[in-house]
């Protein structure tokens, strides 16, 4: 379907559903009609990229259960960036709740790679 004619869910409060209206900028390396990737602005790696469903929900466990497919789907594109960025090698990471270190509560996951990363670390 068409972005253009599709309708998303999405949160007037927030940041993640802003950068995907193009209200705020981001540095975009991936798009597609479910999902935007572009670059954290605080890397913890060499290469450091979140990718957020274009709509919301709060955590991963809430897009596991309501859309399991855009679930599959980041991976896919996570591995994409991971050929796109580096030799395929990559670490994927959801933070789920405060206590996990989730700041934004619109799931997204963030790929790191670019480099070896060591055990143990984020």
């Amino acid at each position: 379907m068409d972005k253009a004619c599709k309708t998303y869910k999405t949160d007037d409060d927030c940041i993640f559903c802003k950068i995907i209206d193009g209200q705020i900028p981001s540095s975009k390396v991936y798009e597609d009609d479910e999902v935007v990737a572009f670059k954290d602005i605080n890397p913890q790696a060499k290469v450091h990229v979140l990718i957020v469903p274009r709509n919301h929900y709060k955590n991963v466990a809430d897009l596991a259960q309501n859309d399991s497919d855009v679930l599959a789907h980041i991976a896919c594109v996570a591995q994409k960036i991971a050929n796109d960025f580096y030799n395929g090698d990559y670490r994927l990471v959801f933070n789920t709740g405060l206590g996990a270190g989730q700041t934004v509560f619109h799931v997204h996951a963030h790929v790191l790679t670019g480099e070896k990363l060591e055990e143990g670390s984020l």
